[in-house]
């Protein structure tokens, strides 16, 4: 059945890939994006244009907005009537919120609680938002699992993914919104953000410049591969969500509700260092890369580890594609795509 889609962050990574495959199976989809400049613009354009084209009889309508403009989103709501939203719009980056707080604020804190308010305005039948594996900050126990607390982050940009599974339950509980967060780890593949490491160090070892390892290679990080996130999505969308009736408010675990709000951890459960991945981009590029090995960044953790069995559960799947894979499919994508 045909179904409206507002899709948040359209022309972003996850966004655009998300787009094309609701598109692919006949769906009307509303993509919305600011278009900023934290990284190449030309990337997102490039995308859009691809999601523009493969549009069949003007199934997909793109509105270049902010989401702190409450009023545009409002009226977007109110003329499309979106059945599901899927917010992916957030400023993104562990450090380049350092420096530019505002930014995150504006976008992860009052964009998604404009998102909130339109829902609850508008009725739908779900919300799935994007929240990140940054939220289990300082954690050392792996893997991380839903169930582990997540109250000790290290930079702004996971404080503001953890307001927003803390905004989200408050609306599913006051309002009857259901709601679904993903725990995103580290997606990478074809069409991938520039600021990070499979682009920077593609693009460094191909004009033979040094590339920079940080924590000395010594950094454990779980690739999953867009094709498989895209995947837990679209499986994710046509499942009920419904309270816990098991929920025990004297002994609350992390991961179930009394709300209709599910969290869920998207990863491979497969972490792989920093050296590793370099060694296996080396292989596909066939060009040995030049390593500046680097303390760690401040800011940034040493290992992401995602347990998955919450979401395996769930839609029925498990991730497909292997590192190896990943990589050479990437690295096919940006040779034609710079060249």
């Amino acid at each position: 059945m045909k179904r409206n889609f507002l899709v948040t962050g359209s022309s972003g990574f996850i966004g655009f890939h998300l787009c094309k495959r609701l598109l692919k199976e006949g769906n009307n989809v509303l993509g919305v994006d600011n278009m900023n400049n934290y990284y190449d613009v030309d990337l997102k354009i490039a995308r859009l244009n691809l999601l523009l084209k493969n549009s069949e009889d003007g199934n997909f309508i793109f509105h270049e907005v902010d989401l702190i403009n409450k009023i545009i989103l409002e009226r977007l709501f109110s003329n499309f009537k979106p059945d599901i939203v899927i917010n992916l719009a957030a400023q993104a980056g562990v450090r380049y919120s350092i420096n530019n707080p505002d930014t995150y604020i504006d976008s992860n804190i009052v964009g998604f609680k404009n998102i909130l308010e339109c829902c609850k305005l508008f009725p739908i039948e779900k919300l799935i938002y994007a929240s990140s594996s940054s939220v289990y900050g300082g954690n050392k126990k792996v893997p991380f699992s839903e169930e582990d607390p997540v109250d000790h982050p290290v930079n702004l940009y996971a404080a503001t993914k953890k307001s927003n599974e803390l905004m989200a339950h408050s609306y599913s509980h006051l309002f009857s919104i259901p709601c679904v967060g993903l725990r995103f780890f580290t997606v990478y593949g074809p069409w991938g953000r520039p600021d990070m490491a499979p682009m920077l160090f593609t693009k460094a070892i191909l004009a033979n410049q040094p590339i920079k390892v940080f924590n000395y290679g010594n950094m454990f990080r779980d690739f999953t591969y867009i094709d498989d996130v895209i995947e837990f999505l679209i499986r994710i969308i046509p499942k009920k969500i419904i309270p816990d009736p098991s929920f025990n408010k004297y002994k609350p675990n992390p991961s179930s509700s009394f709300a209709c709000h599910e969290i869920f951890n998207l990863g491979n459960s497969k972490p792989i260092s920093l050296k590793e991945f370099i060694d296996i981009l080396e292989k596909k590029l066939d060009i040995e890369s030049v390593r500046e090995l680097v303390p760690m960044q401040k800011g940034e953790v040493e290992k992401t580890f995602a347990s998955i069995d919450k979401i395996i559960k769930f839609t029925k799947y498990k991730p497909k594609t292997e590192i190896s894979e990943g990589i050479e499919k990437f690295v096919n994508w940006y040779k034609e795509f710079y060249n």
